[in-house]
This record gives C-alpha cells, structure tokens and sequence, in this order.
C-alpha cells in the first residue's frame, strides 16, 4: 500500500474523529441514561438505593469481562469489523431494555448490554490508531472522548423532559434508535487505515497471553481505576443527591448536571494536548490534577448549599478530566499497532472494574450513612491514581523497557 498525501492523511483522521465522536456520545449517553432514571425504576420496582447501584454495577461486571476478549477479537478479526458488531448488538439490547418487567430481567439485560459495549472500547481504540500517527493520536483521542463529558450534558438535557413525558422506557428506545444510525455511519464512511512503512506482525493472537503478563500494563489500569472511582461516583449519584438533599425537580437536575460533565468534556481534549505536547509524561499532569481533585471532592462533600456543591463538584470533575488522556498516552505510543486492541482493553478494564464497584459501594454508604460519607469515599480514587502515576514509565521507551523487549517489539514506524 502507497503511503497517503498529507492532504488525504488528513482527511482521513477528520472523518476517523468525527465517526468515532459520534460512536462514544451514544456509547456513553446510553450508560448515563440509567444514572437519570433510577429514581423511576427505583420507585416502579421498589429497589432500595444499594439494589439500585446494582443495576449499574451489573452492568460494569459484563463490560469489564468483555474488555479482554474485545481486545483478542478485535486483533484477530479487525478492528472496524468488531465495532460494527458492537453497536448491532448493544443497540438490541438497549431497546429490549426498556421492556424490562421486573428488578431480575432489567438486571439480565444490562449484563448482555454491557456485554455488548465491552467489546467496542479496544476496537474502537484500534480504530484509532491505524488511522492516526502517534505524533497527533493523543489530540486526536481527546477530542473524540470528550464525547463522553458532552453525553453527561446532553443526556440530563434531553432526556429528563423525555421521560417526565413518555415514561422511564421511552429513553432507551430512543438511544437505540441512534446506536443504529451510528452503525450505518460507520459502514459507510469509515476511511481506510494509513499506510505504514513496515508490515504489521500477523502473532497476535498467540501474543495476547505476553500483552496480558506484563506487570507495567496493569499498573495503568490500576491508574485507570482510580481515575473511574471518581467518575463513575459522581455520574451515578450525583443526580439522586441533588434531587433528594436539595429538592431540585428531575426537569431541572439534568440542567445542574450538565454544568460539571461540560466543563469536563473541555477538560478532556486539553489532557490529550498536553499529552502529546509532554510526549506522555502523564506524572506532570496526573500528580496535580488529582490533588485538586482531592481538594474539590473533600469541599463538595462540605458544602452546605446546593450552589458550593455544584462549584466543587465542577472543579473536581474538570481537575479529574484532565488526567484521562495522559492514563494512555504511553502505553499507545509504546504498544505495537498489532497488540493495541488488548492493551487497551487491560487499562480500560481497570476503569470498568471501578464502575463495577463504586455505585453499590457509595449507595450502601448512603444508605449506611450518608451521601457525605458517601461521596468522602471517592477521594481514595485520587489518591489511587496518584500513586499509580509516581509508579508507571513517563514514556514510550522507557515502557518498552519495562515490558521487556522479548514480549513487546517496538511499534512500526508510520508516515505523518
């Protein structure tokens, strides 16, 4: 294969940030709707707050499992080819959601659902990186996960007024029918890969078991994990404490909400600048970044008035924002192009066992105790992720150092 002009190169990375944007707005909006109706599903199913986590949680428990094999499967069979089955799939499993009858059958339908979206993260980063040079990928991946801030914007939005008229059910059905437009979108106009110097290594697949015992892998998604504990608290109960401590209608939540998850989404894309523009180094923003989340998260949990809450709250999500890009800017710039897919899924993986964990946690210590017991608990994520940073490589030589030269070869050279 000729290498591409700039000019088509280019084009080729728009459209590629463009589809994949467009693909995680409805990946994450269809999460988040959950975190919004839990009151209703709560109130029609009479679900304590701790059985209530659980539906989120089930949810992360199929994600995380599905990480890893996604990854294998996406490095054998190709990239777009498993995104394309991601969205079928969970585009089915979210409209069956919304016939849910009882507590036990939602519960089997966000496990499948959930399934159904692990599998699309380490395609979806391969993606990515076949159509990108690793000098503009961080950029690149920052500008399309701000999609997943700009989801916690849009989904408050739109669909607390949808509910308050059509019912719970009405959102899922709703984001069901996007999922399958997103699927045509990219059938039709993903570009090709960019060309590359040197031919990929076709071992995958025999090679996933060496991608999985590298020690510095795991490391980054424990970073991942503590980085998630804070999200995904937040995401999930933040709407539920607005609305029982200060009495805010639903109608009016998703306005309150929306006002951290936008300022996050501009925090997401300066990480993956400041990513490529520190050539990784993620310690320089990681250690700062989640001592002012720490800092933030300890006042929110003080604050005595709805207005302190929603400035801390936005304060932590922006400080915590910042660290996403910089968790995978060194591992994507020193895995090679063929063991992106279960790279990825490992560090990501980390982040889905925190979404596994933190909702039925922090719900039982509100349940326990109260939501500023509940939400003092997030702060164990920051201290997490800071120390994961002191512990991990700054970049991409000194992580293929670490993993070994025998398990990890470098990654093929490619045009800019």
């Amino acid at each position: 294969m000729s290498a591409a002009s700039p000019q088509s190169a280019r084009r080729t990375v728009r459209i590629t940030i463009v589809l994949l944007f467009t693909a995680w707005l409805v990946d994450y909006a269809d999460r988040l709707v959950i975190n919004l109706i839990l009151p209703s599903v709560g109130a029609e199913f009479d679900l304590s707050r701790g059985q209530q986590g659980l539906i989120v949680s089930v949810f992360f428990l199929a994600y995380a499992l599905c990480q890893i094999p996604g990854g294998m499967l996406t490095d054998r069979y190709g990239a777009q080819r498993i995104t394309l089955w991601a969205l079928l799939a969970w585009s089915v499993f979210t409209a069956l959601t919304g016939f849910a009858w009882s507590f036990a059958v939602l519960l089997v339908m966000r496990f499948a659902f959930g399934a159904a979206e692990g599998i699309f993260p380490p395609a979806s980063m391969k993606v990515l990186v076949e159509r990108t040079t690793p000098e503009e990928r961080m950029g690149a991946n920052g500008l399309i996960m701000s999609s997943n801030a700009l989801a916690g914007v849009l989904v408050p939005i739109v669909v607390a007024p949808l509910v308050a008229a059509f019912g719970w059910r009405s959102a899922f059905f709703s984001t069901a029918a996007l999922g399958v437009f997103v699927l045509v979108a990219i059938r039709m106009w993903l570009p090709a890969p960019l060309a590359r110097t040197e031919p990929e290594a076709s071992t995958a697949g025999r090679r996933a078991g060496g991608v999985l015992r590298m020690g510095v892998i795991w490391r980054f998604s424990a970073m991942m994990f503590g980085y998630s504990v804070i999200v995904w608290g937040l995401n999930t109960w933040v709407p539920s404490y607005v609305s029982e401590e200060y009495g805010v209608p639903l109608a009016s939540v998703g306005a309150l909400v929306a006002i951290p998850a936008l300022a996050a989404a501009g925090a997401i894309v300066v990480g993956g600048r400041l990513s490529d523009r520190f050539g990784g180094h993620h310690r320089k923003v990681i250690v700062p970044g989640m001592t002012v989340t720490a800092a933030a998260l300890l006042l929110m949990t003080l604050a005595t008035s709805l207005t302190g809450f929603v400035v801390f709250a936005t304060l932590a999500s922006v400080a915590a924002s910042l660290c996403y890009m910089p968790i995978f800017a060194v591992p994507l710039g020193g895995l090679a192009a063929e063991d992106v897919g279960v790279g990825s899924a490992v560090i990501i993986l980390g982040g889905q066992v925190a979404g596994m964990a933190a909702p039925p946690v922090i719900g039982a210590l509100a349940d326990a105790f109260s939501f500023r017991v509940a939400f003092a608990f997030l702060i164990l994520g920051a201290a997490i992720a800071t120390v994961m940073a002191l512990l991990t490589p700054q970049d991409a030589a000194s992580f293929r150092t670490a993993a070994g030269a025998s398990e990890l070869p470098a990654p093929a050279k490619e045009h800019s």
